[in-house]
């Protein structure tokens, strides 16, 4: 029976058995503390699930039991060779081989020219502000995490991300001026269309 790397919730709980043996429920505050939800999808009912998957493909194994006052006893996991062997051959396919992902802005956009042209500028101007208030976010928790002492190698990811954002931010402030102005290619027909 073959892994199908396919969850990323997957290859967090590979990554953090990675560092030391953890139980389901310190996984997922792990993961809080770190700001991984941010970029991976948490939930309790799914990590118990991803953590029985990679159970069953023997890429994890209980290791101990712990139990602390009334709480119910819990299982503490370790990663297996095999585990960290799909570690590394995950992380490298993810950041090598570019993949075709759907994301929902890009569908969006494609059929932008169904708007009105006043719709589509008051619908990106809505985006724009929205941005805005996640780069602003996420400098705020970039600069709290550095001034934690954490290396940058610790949140590598939300600096990735804000480089994105900047990005459409950029191709959104130029859409909206070329809307605004007219000038983005086929504007004419466009306006048309709507009157």
């Amino acid at each position: 029976m073959t892994f199908r790397r396919t969850n990323p919730l997957a290859l967090a709980v590979l990554a953090l058995l990675s560092e030391r043996p953890m139980h389901p429920y310190e996984m997922a505050q792990t993961m809080r503390e770190r700001h991984q939800e941010e970029v991976i999808k948490l939930n309790y009912g799914s990590l118990y699930t991803v953590v029985e998957s990679l159970r069953r493909h023997e890429l994890i194994a209980a290791s101990a039991t712990q139990k602390a006052g009334n709480r119910p006893e819990r299982t503490v996991y370790a990663i297996t060779e095999a585990g960290t062997a799909e570690l590394h051959g995950w992380l490298r396919e993810l950041i090598a081989v570019p993949a075709k992902e759907y994301p929902r802005f890009e569908a969006g956009i494609s059929l932008v020219g169904l708007l009105p042209p006043h719709d589509a500028l008051a619908v990106v101007e809505q985006r724009l502000a929205a941005l805005d208030e996640q780069l602003t976010a996420l400098a705020v928790l970039l600069e709290k995490l550095a001034g934690m002492g954490l290396p940058q190698l610790a949140w590598i990811e939300l600096d990735y991300r804000m480089a994105v954002l900047r990005a459409e931010r950029a191709w959104l402030t130029w859409f909206a001026t070329a809307t605004r102005e007219g000038t983005v290619g086929g504007y004419d027909d466009w306006e048309e269309r709507h009157r």
